[in-house]
């Protein structure tokens, strides 16, 4: 009876030993332990420089549903082809798959994170990279889940090739000199949220059926080239927004099939600073551009607006700020002149006027029947007797005549 007792207790210990933490216990700093298949225990913590590969993510390490699954407390440590599963729920703690803080030269590649409310977590970590995950949160309403990628005071890092889905955010908060592309972000809150952020490279990323594609705000120094935006929707879809941001460029990208295509608050915000808005394909979306608030000074050069029920929108009273931004060598669908001296350009500006009293716009009451065959008939008589004063929106002095001819640089 006594040995069966000894026998049973051995047993015990050894069901609830975390092997796994023993085994970064006893290994060696900078050593490499290669995971074979089959589950383990989480809730670790790795204070070591250190390899851990689980070659083809069959190795898993799950939580018990309480707290972080993996705490990163070192630099130089590499987490590569695992899966990690089953966080806690805990907002305030931040439960996550992966929580980094205050290290360097962290790597988390090819993981799939899943069922983790949080997915990975990076306070004050610098030159790391997050490349090639996938990542999705527990299955909670929108607002209620984590942030699929969470950097906070976060410098020099690359965060590439990740796959987010079915998460809150990606937030970038007070964090600089990132490197954020060719990610790939769905059915989602925020696809990139950046704060107080400066001097990021934001390229080439696809984020389809999100509420927002890209947001920053108060943010400065920053490029977002190529992206493709998709299908943001809602009361507030859009694809890219800019608050209270200076210095930007936004070039080459494609923000399609939103509610918003690109959405401008008091941007620039420092008064001797511009933005350039460049070589985008702003295409059927309910509105193109949006100015809201003072949002002037802006270089808007060499877009395509196709296929937008409105090409730009302007909801301030005045309905002024639109017009004081430098619009120069857009394609605007919607342009009737000529071009007989064949340059690539109209012979004359391309004007966009208020028409029809601006309360088809501005009153939340009749927009929702903007499109409909009444409203459009009656901003068409409006078009041949204006019953008031028509305001200006903008001028483009050299439209450009050919959607091509942009596309294939042919126009400068």
């Amino acid at each position: 009876m006594l040995k069966t007792g000894l026998l049973l207790s051995s047993i015990l210990c050894i069901m609830h030993a975390n092997v796994l933490q023993e085994a970064i216990d006893r290994a060696e700093p900078g050593s490499k332990l290669e995971l074979p298949p089959g589950e383990y225990r989480g809730n670790i913590v790795i204070d070591k420089p250190l390899i851990i590969d689980g070659i083809d993510r069959s190795a898993v390490i799950a939580g018990d549903a309480n707290g972080t699954v993996i705490k990163i407390r070192s630099s130089y440590v590499t987490l590569k082809n695992l899966t990690i599963v089953g966080s806690g729920s805990n907002h305030q703690s931040i439960d996550a798959g992966i929580s980094i803080k205050d290290a360097e030269h962290v790597t988390v590649d090819n993981c799939k994170i899943d069922d983790t409310l949080f997915g990975i977590d990076m306070e004050q970590v610098r030159n790391s990279k997050i490349v090639n995950n996938w990542i999705r949160s527990k299955p909670y309403s929108l607002g209620l889940r984590g942030d699929a990628i969470r950097l906070w005071y976060c410098i020099d890092n690359n965060i590439s090739y990740n796959h987010v889905t079915h998460s809150r955010d990606v937030v970038v908060w007070y964090s600089h000199g990132n490197v954020i592309s060719y990610n790939f972000g769905e059915y989602s809150r925020y696809s990139l949220h950046f704060m107080y952020a400066g001097r990021n490279e934001v390229l080439y990323n696809t984020y389809e059926h999100n509420s927002v594609g890209i947001f920053f705000m108060y943010s400065r120094d920053t490029v977002a080239i190529g992206n493709v935006i998709k299908n943001s929707l809602g009361t507030t879809g859009l694809g890219i927004g800019l608050k209270d941001a200076s210095n930007f460029i936004l070039k080459n990208n494609t923000l399609i099939y939103c509610a918003r295509g690109l959405y401008i608050d008091r941007s620039p915000y420092q008064p001797d600073q511009n933005n350039t808005i460049e070589g985008n394909r702003i295409i059927y979306n309910a509105e193109g551009i949006r100015f809201h608030s003072l949002s002037i000074a802006n270089n808007i050069v060499g877009n395509i607006f196709k296929g937008n029920i409105e090409n730009v929108v302007d909801d301030d009273e005045s309905l002024q700020h639109s017009s004081k931004n430098n619009w120069d060598k857009n394609y605007w669908d919607d342009y009737q002149g000529f071009d007989r001296d064949m340059d690539g350009f109209g012979d004359t500006p391309y004007t966009l006027y208020y028409y029809a009293d601006k309360m088809w716009l501005l009153n939340p009451n009749v927009k929702f029947f903007y499109a409909s065959p009444v409203i459009t008939i009656m901003n068409f008589l409006a078009k041949l007797a204006p019953i008031s004063e028509p305001v200006k929106l903008l001028t483009d002095a050299h439209p450009v005549m050919f959607e091509k001819d942009l596309e294939e640089g042919v126009v400068q």
